[in-house]
């Protein structure tokens, strides 16, 4: 299975510093989600602890459907 393109510690660090203003999101190529998170402020948190979780657990997926994971 191919894995994306995107590094796994800047996603995990851009979600865990500026994950409330959807960084990581833009980082990955989700603009949507990302604009979605920056109004909610993350979802008041809870959005960016599921997506932090997501990453730690390497589930969380770029813009094209392939999964973030560590080398």
């Amino acid at each position: 299975m191919e894995t994306s393109e995107k590094g796994f510690v800047p996603t995990l660090l851009l979600c865990l510093f500026l994950g409330g203003l959807g960084i990581h999101a833009f980082y990955v190529g989700r603009i949507v989600k990302g604009i979605l998170m920056l109004i909610t402020l993350g979802g008041l948190g809870i959005w960016q602890l599921i997506d932090l979780v997501m990453i730690a657990t390497q589930n969380f997926e770029d813009k094209q459907g392939l999964k973030i994971k560590s080398s």
